[in-house]
């Protein structure tokens, strides 16, 4: 069991009525609660959602609270500051005056910075210090308007060839502030990428699902994400580029294996971080899995760190795989069908 779990059952004399856990980790905390506490999760990772709900959990969803009414929240503290901020925003919003508010976090994670976050909404003190966690309490003193998501964007603009593509990102999401170097890197070689039915797997902000769909009014384009607040990202990039409705699809996947089939091309600048731990497992299993999702003389093009073992796991797949370009630090691979 995730230790930040554990610290929560030590203290859960603390806990009771119904309970939002904002951002739990998977794994099987709420089964090991009092069957007093009544609690309900909000995630925005779409393989614990899936996961979640197989366990009979009650769930939600999404980039924003879930419309429900809630005697205490407990927030397992995000990997980004500006993340937080936003929660802390929506509590504030919609909870009253004196509502007990937790904060669970790993010391390594920064719960402490997380801590004095908190303690600009209300009274806070530490209940519970263990297994590298700690446990906060905050009685909520203040109640403000919601800010509205939109206005938690970063934005900013890249020029790729003759190609202006404007980014919109959330807090959270990947390269919110600026391009990444992998992408950077990779972006030059998309217009050899062949036309048609596209996947972009991992997508972020839409960077390269949206250059994508302006390379070619005839592309269709599917943005593909575990994490809520990048599918609404490239959502709001695609729209702000003025792209076609009809020329995408975004949609949420736990892992490659739930992409379209019948593709022309995958197109990937693969996650390998969940939170602050690293996990290769959905990059690996794009690398796995890819050429079952491609039509006859489709196509695979992946940049990644070239110390990654991408390549040998292609071989293996497709029978050859191509460096295409190594620079930076990174590598753009190629294979086809």
């Amino acid at each position: 069991m995730d230790p930040r779990s554990e610290v929560v059952i030590r203290q859960e004399d603390h806990l009771q009525g119904r309970v939002l856990f904002i951002n739990a980790p998977n794994d099987q905390l709420i089964s090991n609660l009092s069957s007093d506490i009544d609690s309900y999760i909000w995630t925005w990772n779409y393989a614990d959602f899936i996961s979640f709900e197989k366990n009979n959990y009650k769930v939600h969803f999404g980039t924003e609270l879930p419309t429900e009414s809630f005697d205490q929240v407990v927030v397992f503290v995000p990997k980004s500051k500006e993340l937080l901020n936003y929660i802390l925003d929506c509590i504030v919003s919609k909870f009253q005056l004196n509502t007990q508010i937790f904060l669970v976090g790993e010391k390594k994670s920064g719960v402490e910075r997380a801590a004095k976050q908190l303690q600009e909404f209300g009274k806070c003190i530490k209940l519970d210090s263990a297994r590298h966690c700690q446990f906060w309490q905050m009685s909520l003193g203040i109640i403000k308007k919601a800010t509205s998501l939109e206005k938690w964007t970063k934005n900013y603009e890249i020029q790729i060839n003759d190609q202006i593509v404007k980014i919109y990102a959330l807090p959270g999401v990947f390269s919110q502030a600026k391009l990444d170097i992998g992408t950077a890197v990779l972006l030059p070689y998309l217009q050899q990428v062949k036309s048609g039915k596209i996947a972009d797997f991992g997508c972020g902000a839409g960077v390269i699902a949206c250059y994508l769909a302006k390379l070619n009014p005839e592309n269709c384009v599917y943005a593909l994400d575990v994490d809520a607040f990048a599918l609404h990202s490239t959502r709001l990039t695609f729209e702000h580029n003025g792209i076609d409705p009809a020329q995408f699809n975004i949609l949420p996947v736990a892992n490659f294996s739930d992409a379209p089939t019948e593709l022309d091309a995958i197109v990937s600048n693969p996650p390998f971080h969940q939170g602050i731990h690293t996990n290769y497992d959905a990059s690996e299993g794009l690398c796995k899995l890819a050429k079952r999702h491609l039509k006859s003389k489709g196509e695979l093009w992946i940049v990644a760190n070239r110390f990654l073992n991408y390549p040998i796991l292609i071989e293996q797949n497709f029978g050859q795989c191509k460096v295409v370009t190594d620079q930076n630090g990174f590598k753009v691979l190629y294979a086809s069908v």
